[in-house]
């Protein structure tokens, strides 16, 4: 397994982490570097009706939260939702090889640009490779009680990756 590495994440996956979780702490765990564009940092602020997320992303003081809003590049702007072209932009400004995204749209344009992905049940797994002590299908669970839309075929090869398949 590489080092801790650098990483620059969406909203999605911080609303997702913190759904199976309970905290972002997995990431920190993971990462020595953890940067959020002012964009996705002015999403998790803005919250949904319930504000879901929102203090564990504040008491999670370790993350590099983007003072300033960037410069982003049209074609992402375009292409894309205001958090992913950040996340991808923040990512390419900073030569930081690794996003995490969800959406399958911002993940074709990271690729397309480059990056590196992994996103919500990518930093699961691999929390679970290096030791954690946690059960995939149990977060699965939790994302879903949540309202984190999953694929079956996503969840399916989440499980199958886990050694948790259902027989």
């Amino acid at each position: 397994m590489p080092d801790k590495k650098e990483i620059v994440i969406n909203t999605g996956p911080i609303i997702a982490l913190v759904a199976a979780s309970g905290d972002l702490s997995i990431l920190r765990s993971l990462y020595h570097r953890v940067l959020v564009p002012y964009e996705v940092c002015q999403e998790i602020l803005v919250g949904g009706p319930n504000g879901f997320a929102l203090s564990e992303f504040e008491d999670a003081s370790w993350l590099e939260k983007w003072p300033d809003s960037l410069d982003i590049a049209p074609i992402l702007i375009n292409s894309l939702d205001i958090g992913e072209a950040s996340v991808i932009q923040l990512a390419l400004n900073e030569k930081i090889q690794t996003v995490c995204i969800d959406e399958p749209r911002g993940r074709c344009i990271a690729r397309l640009s480059g990056l590196s992905l992994t996103g919500s049940i990518g930093i699961l797994l691999r929390a679970k490779r290096e030791g954690n002590l946690i059960s995939i299908q149990s977060a699965i669970r939790r994302m879903q009680q949540r309202g984190v839309w999953l694929s079956e075929r996503v969840i399916a090869s989440a499980l199958k990756q886990a050694g948790e398949e259902e027989n």
